[in-house]
């Protein structure tokens, strides 16, 4: 319960997470959207957090804490479908995550797809992700954000302003 205790011991309306690793190419596609968005001014009761590859941590905490669970989880993410246009954002919930995402066992992707089933379906949290198709299927070290995914990450950010808003202005009228 280290991270949300330690970083906010009061709970936010919404918590967008960007998930990966920055020094695997387009996998940082999550991390480089929570540095844009820290960029801009931004609604009270948004919490903006660079997971890395830490999500599990955060996620137990508030099945472990009520008190501290937000109305909306929002995760900003990178995956790779065969297919797709590199660049391409979806917004999705967890479910409709590609097969080979939901059992990755990377630690910032999934098995954590039930801890976000349980937080939803269990706590009543809104679960949404925001996802960045990669130019390659294999993360390759040190090479930064592909152009097309680099491209995305102002697209991104505008999505997720977009998809909290509704949760904030109903927070303001509570």
């Amino acid at each position: 319960m280290h991270n949300l205790h330690k970083e906010n011991s009061s709970a936010s309306t919404v918590v967008v997470f960007g998930c990966g690793n920055t020094l695997l190419g387009d996998d940082g596609f999550g991390p480089t959207v929570i540095d844009r968005l820290r960029s801009r001014d931004l609604p009270a009761g948004l919490r903006l957090v660079d997971a890395g590859t830490g999500l599990r941590d955060h996620l137990l905490d508030w099945l472990l804490l009520p008190g501290l669970r937000p109305r909306l989880v929002l995760l900003v993410d990178a995956v790779h479908e065969p297919g797709r246009r590199p660049g391409a954002l979806v917004e999705r919930s967890p479910r409709e995550l590609p097969a080979g995402k939901r059992v990755d066992l990377c630690l910032h992707q999934f098995p954590e797809v039930n801890l976000l089933d349980e937080l939803e379906n269990e706590c009543g949290v809104a679960v949404l992700l925001v996802t960045v198709q990669t130019e390659a299927p294999q993360a390759r070290l040190g090479c930064g954000l592909s152009p097309a995914v680099a491209a995305a990450v102002d697209p991104a950010c505008a999505r997720v302003l977009a998809a909290v808003r509704p949760y904030l202005a109903t927070e303001a009228v509570r």
